[in-house]
């Protein structure tokens, strides 16, 4: 059921912590449009490496986004990320790529471009964006705000768990590349990871993906009059 008036929800949190699934449920149990901010910058490092850009070079990166046109589309199986007209759903899902986006998303050049994008997505409301400042940056005046984390530990298993089984890749390393992200994250100069002063901080470590959101809606049914 959708709320009585459109609004804004937004979902940041470290890698790992659940935020994918967590948002599409609220997504479709709100009826609402779910945007999946990570898969832009990830999109970005894509269109970067096949371009022979490194993350450090800001004017290649500038050339990059210039020529990028993307969308997210709604199909039969599911919320599928266009760049350039090319499905890259599973493209952009792989350890090379999480590294990179962490990289490019540091660079101010990227964020300038995907925040005019990630606006303009969000303008009519009626959706769930995800990422890692989007109730910080992107939507302060969003009008629900949730942070959701999990323990290092349990990130780094349920992230190893999502990879191809011809990832050639430990858990030991996912584990590594967690610590190394997160530090990367919350560290960096602009927009750092951190939860927005009026998020509601859930930690999902021990809980089911079915009781996040059924806390997510009761604080949507209590603060923002979802009914």
């Amino acid at each position: 059921m959708k709320p009585a008036k459109p609004i804004l929800i937004t979902i940041d949190g470290p890698a790992g912590a659940g935020k994918t699934t967590v948002s599409r449920l609220l997504a479709e149990t709100v009826g609402y449009k779910y945007i999946d901010t990570g898969a832009l910058y990830r999109a970005v490092a894509l269109a970067a490496h096949r371009a022979g850009v490194p993350s450090e070079d800001d004017a290649g990166l500038e050339r990059v986004c210039r020529g990028l046109e993307l969308v997210f589309d709604r199909t039969e199986s599911g919320t599928r990320l266009l760049l350039n007209h090319e499905d890259v759903s599973g493209l952009i899902r792989t350890s090379e790529m999480s590294m990179m986006a962490s990289a490019v998303s540091a660079r101010p050049v990227v964020r300038k471009f995907l925040l005019t994008v990630q606006k303009e997505m969000g303008a009519a409301k009626e959706a769930v964006f995800e990422g890692r400042d989007m109730g910080t940056v992107v939507f302060p005046d969003a009008d629900a705000k949730f942070f959701l984390d999990a323990s290092p530990k349990v990130r780094a298993e349920r992230r190893y768990r999502e990879l191809s089984p011809s990832a050639s890749i430990s858990l030991a390393q996912v584990e590594r590349d967690i610590a190394t992200r997160d530090k990367n994250d919350s560290t960096r100069a602009i927009a750092p990871l951190k939860p927005a002063q009026d998020a509601v901080i859930i930690d999902s470590s021990n809980i089911s993906v079915e009781d996040v959101v059924e806390r997510m809606v009761a604080h949507i049914n209590a603060v923002v009059n979802y009914i």
